[in-house]
């Protein structure tokens, strides 16, 4: 499974035994051109059921690739070796236009939208994916071996491309063990946030986890708010925003959702957005609010919703003709129902002012980032055989911190 940091990749595979020497060879014209290998040797990783089960996790980094260059390679030992596989790199400059699919709640016994995302990423169609979290249901279940499962079956997809998650709460078993283990994200603090540049646009991943399951401490609710907002304020520099000036945010659980099951993003004061419940400490809301961060892709709920542009239950419409030209909040989108085993989300009878689209169909959602300018966005309906049944446009002239002078459309 690939994942990518500027033009180093880092590929990982899991063995039952330690093989210290299982290698990954690679090349653009044969596959055995470069040969990389971990200096660490593999991570002994115990699953925390009964059995105990253990396997190893062997990651490699291919360095110093060339851009926009296809590489194929395999991994293994002397025990046995994987099938071949290829990805092709990026650009390392803003100045080009990436494809994503973006999906969470997925699930190895209702995998709804996986031979779509399969067959498509084969085809090219995409230069990375964001899992928003809930990936196997659970990963911990049978010792392990539903986790194993999910990853059989989603290397059919991560195998090509950059695969970059966040972790979501049916990940919660033995503090997150299998998430930390099973991914290798960029920054090094397992895999809970971390940021990643591609085209135009800074993408933030982080763990809304923290805020509900404090059995784990207030540490990390803190360390991943400071390091939010120092990424901020590193994206929000103003060489750094001309460079990439799309800031995007995912996240599991949402802010804001229309969703009647008694969540909390079904409720007034939003863990995640308002922060500690009684202190409003560490709420998101107001801190993406001040960076200018464009679009919040989250999921949890199984279902797909797209928002009118939106702070503090406010809606901040660029325009009553244009809602979507120069909002003045971000935009929020739950997409949330790339399958799972527990069934689709119930909606309010009576949907609030800010949902401005929402569907139960299985699918996925698609981001073309055309340029510095223009994001696009498209729900795949995996219930009507493909067929993409929301669509828009944020199209933004200039980016960066919100202004609270402008007018609302809507006081709700």
């Amino acid at each position: 499974m690939p994942t990518q940091t500027v033009l180093d990749i880092v590929v990982t595979w899991n063995t039952r035994n330690n093989t210290n020497d299982s290698i990954c060879e690679y090349g653009i014209d044969a596959i055995d051109e470069h040969i990389a290998k971990s200096p660490q040797g593999p991570n002994k990783f115990v699953d925390g059921g009964a059995q105990k089960a253990t396997q190893y996790i062997h990651r490699v980094t291919l360095a110093q690739l060339q851009a926009n260059t296809t590489y194929r390679y395999h991994c293994g030992s002397q025990l046995g070796w994987s099938a071949i596989y290829w990805f092709r790199t990026t650009f390392n400059h803003s100045n080009w236009s990436p494809s994503l699919a973006i999906y969470g709640d997925m699930g190895v016994v209702n995998a709804a939208s996986l031979p779509a995302l399969q067959r498509e990423t084969q085809l090219g169609k995409y230069d990375a994916i964001l899992h928003v979290g809930d990936f196997a249901y659970d990963m911990c279940h049978e010792n392990g071996e539903v986790g194993n499962e999910f990853m059989r079956q989603v290397e059919t997809i991560a195998a090509y491309v950059p695969y970059m998650v966040c972790v979501g709460n049916h990940e919660e078993k033995y503090n997150f063990s299998h998430y930390t283990n099973r991914f290798s994200m960029p920054g090094g603090n397992d895999n809970l946030f971390y940021s990643f540049d591609l085209g135009p646009v800074h993408f933030i991943g982080f763990s809304t986890e923290v805020y509900y399951f404090t059995q784990f401490g207030l540490k990390p609710i803190v360390m991943q708010y400071d390091w939010l907002e120092r990424d901020l304020i590193e994206a929000s520099k103003l060489e750094n925003r001309a460079k990439r000036p799309w800031i995007i945010t995912f996240g599991h659980r949402p802010m804001y959702c229309s969703n009647n099951n008694g969540d909390d993003c079904a409720k007034h004061e939003t863990v995640v957005r308002k922060g500690l419940p009684g202190l409003n400490f560490f709420g998101l809301e107001p801190l993406f609010y001040k960076y200018g961060v464009d679009v919040e892709l989250w999921a949890h709920e199984h279902c797909y919703e797209r928002m009118w542009p939106m702070y503090n239950y406010t809606v901040y419409n660029g325009s009553l003709a244009e809602p979507y030209v120069n909002p003045g909040a971000p935009v929020h989108i739950i997409s949330g129902a790339a399958g799972n085993q527990e069934g689709r989300e119930p909606f309010f009878k009576k949907m609030p002012p800010w949902s401005a689209f929402h569907s139960q169909d299985y699918g996925y959602l698609r981001l073309k980032a055309h340029n510095a300018t223009h994001l696009y966005f498209e729900q795949v309906s995996d219930d009507k055989g493909g067929k993409v049944i929301d669509n828009f446009w944020v199209i933004k002239h200039t980016h960066g911190p919100y202004k609270d002078s402008h007018k609302a459309f809507h006081e709700l």
